[in-house]
């Protein structure tokens, strides 16, 4: 009885660290190994690390992609096949390649045909199409590699299974979005069911940038029966047999890792996108302004849970609006978190401000210009404390906020990452409450009710004026996120919108909000993306734009 045993490494790369993406599939080989393995596979472009983006346009790091392979292909010279993905060039054509690297070179080469062009990806922009390969010859089988996206298709897995394969390997780069799993489940069943064929679907797993790629590789037999599952967001390698039997080859029943459900993911998300920011771009603590409000709460809890308690400096920046209730609050989470707490009170600066514009100002009203000042000191301070220690400032801004621009440029937004950029507000206090319910090996903050209760029910307050209400300035957020969601992540017309009950001049006001911040938006830190329309390379508007819906410029007179 013929038997091929192939090794999955599911496995973080890091952009541009090509010797050390190397390193990585190194260990995975001598895993393979020892395991007896007659191949092992790495994801898509793991050893140039993705989303490259421009970076692959660079001829000289593409010849180093190249150069770093063959010392690879020399270092797994004796022993088991090595699949791995990189950018290649052909004469003047870039290509996103799959090679196969056995007896120390290059045994197969395997090109992309389907370019992903939507979303977050420009695969167009940066690399030509490839023909459609036929299956390698590897061991006792034939093998089918479609990449990626040419797995989402069925042409190229009905040429491969036509031509003679007898197993199909997808590597991937798929970033996670709320629902991806299922979208990908149903896609390869399709290509299981069409070509007879059984299916591997591999996945890389870490954060880049905005994108979390979640892992949770897996292996269809035919007819689509799930056998293997691998986890989400973890590095993991599994040791896969294939059995050719009457009918063909199938796989033999391996680990079945728990999926969670979509809060958790998300919340997993968050934390392993700002670890992996963090550890891919060198800083090893943060700080942020914990105000004693939900969102700094939940960014506090985040962060202590990705890089632990120990290395997050919260501050308080009070000034004469800032609340009883909420200097204890914010005591309350850095203490229940076991995070240091500083205080900064900004009443000084910000009367040496005043006093300074005070000859400009004379004759004005009181406006939002004063109340802005208070925040962009705290920004100022913020900086200031990041630049003297180190520690990367994390903005704490939710999607609501963000997209109808509550918040203040060159203040609460200045910082290098924001975890919760992507989170709309009644998913803040959803997600509160569950890690105060939840707790898992990967955090590295305390178990138990971490964000106090009040935190998480009093009314929300950017607290720059006395008495001083979000719901002030914004529709109540249950009304604000539903119209964000259908202008935002649906595209929905103002009909549409109208149709669920909305108030005209509700929707009148968001829209314009949200096209009139497309400037801030464009200055902000970048964040967890958690949906396929998240604020950069998701939805992509013009900074300047006079567009409004027709129906919302109507007179309902």
């Amino acid at each position: 009885m013929n038997r091929f045993r192939l090794t999955l490494a599911q496995l973080n790369p890091t952009v541009g660290d090509l010797r050390g993406n190397a390193a990585k599939a190194k260990a995975a080989w001598e895993q393979a190994k020892a395991a007896g393995a007659d191949m092992v596979a790495l994801p898509e472009m793991f050893l140039a690390g993705y989303q490259a983006q421009d970076l692959v346009m660079k001829p000289a790091f593409v010849i180093d992609c190249q150069v770093v392979l063959e010392e690879l292909a020399a270092a797994c010279a004796d022993g088991p096949a090595l699949g791995i993905g990189l950018p290649w060039f052909e004469g003047a054509e870039l290509f996103n390649v799959y090679v196969v690297l056995k007896g120390g070179k290059v045994a197969a080469q395997i090109v992309k045909h389907h370019l992903p062009n939507f979303n977050v990806f420009d695969e167009e922009r940066y690399f030509s199409s490839g023909d459609v390969n036929g299956p390698i010859g590897l061991g006792p089988l034939r093998l089918g590699i479609p990449i990626c996206e040419d797995a989402w298709h069925p042409d190229v897995c009905e040429t491969l299974a036509e031509t003679g394969a007898e197993l199909l390997l997808v590597p991937n780069g798929s970033p996670y979005f709320r629902g991806k799993r299922e979208m990908r489940l149903t896609h390869m069943v399709s290509r299981v069911v069409e070509t007879g064929l059984p299916l591997v679907y591999l996945n890389m797993v870490g954060g880049q940038d905005d994108q979390v790629f979640d892992g949770g590789s897996f292996v269809l037999n035919p007819h689509g029966q799930l056998v293997v599952q691998m986890p989400v967001f973890e590095e993991a390698i599994a040791h896969v047999d294939f059995v050719e039997g009457g009918d063909g080859w199938e796989a033999e029943a391996g680990e079945m890792a728990h999926l969670p459900d979509d809060w958790e993911q998300d919340y997993h998300l968050m934390v392993l996108s700002l670890r992996d920011y963090l550890r891919k771009s060198g800083f090893s603590k943060v700080l942020l302004g914990l105000s004693g409000g939900i969102d700094s709460a939940l960014v506090a809890t985040i962060a202590a849970d990705a890089i632990g308690p120990e290395n997050v400096r919260c501050v308080m920046l009070p000034s004469e609006y800032t609340s009883v209730h909420s200097l204890e609050d914010a005591e309350a989470v850095a203490r229940n978190l076991g995070c240091a707490l500083d205080s900064v009170p900004i009443a000084g600066p910000r009367a040496a401000v005043t006093e300074a514009l005070a000859p400009l100002f004379e004759g004005t009203t009181p406006d939002t210009t004063e109340e802005n000042i208070q925040s962009r000191l705290r920004g100022l301070m913020l900086m200031a404390l990041s630049n003297k220690f180190g520690e990367m400032l994390l903005t704490t801004g939710n999607k609501s906020e963000v997209a109808v621009g509550y918040a203040t440029i060159y203040g609460d937004m200045a910082g290098g990452y924001n975890p919760i950029k992507d989170l709309y507000k009644m998913r803040v206090f959803e997600t509160c409450r569950w890690r105060n319910a939840n707790h898992r090996d990967w955090m590295l903050a305390p178990s138990g009710e971490v964000i106090p209760p009040r935190v998480i029910d009093k009314p929300p307050s950017a607290e720059l004026r006395e008495d001083q209400k979000d719901e002030d300035s914004l529709p109540p957020y249950p009304v604000l996120d539903r119209i964000l969601e259908m202008l935002v992540d649906e595209e929905a017309s103002f009909e549409e919108i109208l149709a669920e009950g909305f108030a005209i001049e509700d929707v009148r006001r968001v829209e314009h909000l949200l096209y009139l911040s497309e400037y801030k938006r464009f200055q902000s830190a970048p964040g967890a993306r958690l949906t396929r329309s998240a604020f950069w390379l998701d939805r992509r508007y013009p900074i300047v734009n006079r567009w409004r819906d027709p129906i919302g410029r109507r007179n309902t007179e």
